[in-house]
C-alpha cells in the first residue's frame, strides 16, 4: 500500500536526524525493499577524487547527532577515510518518496561497541570478516574460498555453505572481532531531507551545524551550534 505524500511541516523540524531515523524505521518496518536500510557512502581518495559503494545503516543516533556503519578498515573506503576523514551519505526510499543526504565527519567507532556489534554476527559473516582481506587482489575465486576453509578450520567451525545449517547453538561463539574490522561514526554536519512531490514540485530542506574536529585523534567532533536550516527548491 503506498503511503500517502506528507510534506515537511511549516516551520521546519529543529531536530533533522530525528526526522530521518523516523524514515529509516518506517522503511524498515515496511520492508517494501530487501534492504531498507542500505546507504550509498561516498569518500574521497588520492588526487581528489571520489568513490562511493553502498553499505548498511546499522543506527541513526539523534543526539549527538551521528550515523553508524561497519566495514573493514583497511578496505579501499577505509584507507580513504583515514586519510580525508569526511563522507557523503544518500539514503533513498522510492516506495516511500523520499531521501536523505548527510554530509561529515568520521570517526572510528569505540572499540567496545565494535566488539558488541560483531558478536550479533552471525558465525559465517565473522569467518568471512577475517578471510577476507577487502578491496586487495586475489588471484583467483579458489584462492578466496580457500581462504574461507583454512579460516574456518582456524577457528574450529564449519566451512560456511548450505551444510552449515544444523551448526550447533554458540558455533563461532570463539570468533572475535578482527583488529581490522570495526564501526565507523559520520557526525553529520549537513543533513538535507528531500520527498517527492508531483510534477517534479518536490519537497527539499537543508540543514547546516558547525561541528569541531575532537582535540585528540580518534575523538569524537565537538558540536559548536545548533541546526540552522533552510528550505530549497527542487
Amino acid at each position: 500500500m503506498p503511503v500517502p505524500v506528507q510534506f515537511l511541516p511549516s516551520p521546519l523540524p529543529r531536530e533533522p536526524l530525528a526526522t530521518a531515523a523516523e524514515w529509516l524505521a518506517l522503511a524498515r518496518h515496511r520492508a517494501d525493499q530487501p534492504n531498507p536500510n542500505a546507504m550509498v557512502v561516498a569518500s574521497v581518495g588520492s588526487g581528489g577524487l571520489p568513490s562511493a559503494r553502498v553499505v548498511l545503516c546499522k543506527e541513526i543516533v539523534v543526539d549527538p547527532g551521528y550515523v553508524c556503519f561497519y566495514t573493514n578498515y583497511d578496505s579501499r573506503k577505509g584507507q580513504e577515510i583515514g586519510a580525508h576523514p569526511r563522507v557523503a551519505i544518500v539514503m533513498h526510499w522510492d516506495h516511500l518518496y523520499r531521501q536523505v543526504r548527510i554530509e561529515g565527519q568520521v570517526v572510528r567507532a569505540p572499540a567496545a561497541e565494535s566488539d558488541a556489534y560483531f558478536r550479533t554476527r552471525p558465525w559465517q559473516r565473522r569467518v568471512g570478516a577475517w578471510a577476507s582481506a577487502q578491496s586487495q587482489p586475489v588471484d583467483s575465486r579458489a584462492d578466496l574460498e580457500r581462504a574461507v576453509v583454512e579460516t574456518a578450520q582456524r577457528f574450529g567451525v564449519p566451512v560456511p555453505g548450505p551444510e552449515d545449517a544444523a551448526a550447533p547453538a554458540g558455533t563461532g561463539d570463539n570468533i572475535p572481532r578482527p583488529p581490522h574490522w570495526g564501526g565507523y561514526h559520520v557526525y553529520a554536519d549537513a543533513v538535507e531531507l528531500w520527498i517527492e512531490g508531483e510534477s517534479r514540485i518536490h519537497d527539499r530542506a537543508r540543514w547546516v551545524r558547525t561541528l569541531r574536529p575532537g582535540t585528540e585523534a580518534g575523538a569524537a567532533p565537538v558540536v559548536l551550534d545548533d541546526w540552522r536550516c533552510t528550505r530549497l527548491q527542487p
